[in-house]
């Protein structure tokens, strides 16, 4: 099996659950791409990317427990998984390497 692809708002989010840590879900993941990355996005379109992300092995969620701010219903918590932090390291690499080559052209 090939490496999966990543796209721009899936790394978005990812890196927002890796921010948000225990507390990423749908609503707050959207705050946080919308203060971080001056970006409004309907949370379908954040829950969409979760659930791919989630089947892609770099997510896992789990229920959390029930609130009366909630009428008593569970959020489902977010949280980065090993692959999905080598993921973004890559990610990382591969843009450090054409920073270097746009910023130092001399040295690529």
């Amino acid at each position: 099996m090939g490496r999966s692809y990543l796209g721009e708002f899936e790394e978005l989010v990812l890196l927002a659950v890796t921010v948000l840590n225990t507390g990423a879900y749908g609503v707050s993941i959207a705050e946080e791409l919308r203060q971080r990355a001056n970006r409004t996005i309907s949370l379908s379109a954040v829950h969409i990317a979760l659930y791919r992300l989630e089947e892609k092995g770099y997510l896992i969620s789990e229920m959390g427990g029930a609130t009366l701010s909630r009428g008593g219903r569970k959020k489902r918590l977010f949280s980065i998984t090993n692959a999905g932090r080598e993921m973004l390291a890559e990610i990382q690499e591969v843009r450090n390497q054409f920073w270097t080559a746009i910023l130092n052209p001399s040295q690529s």
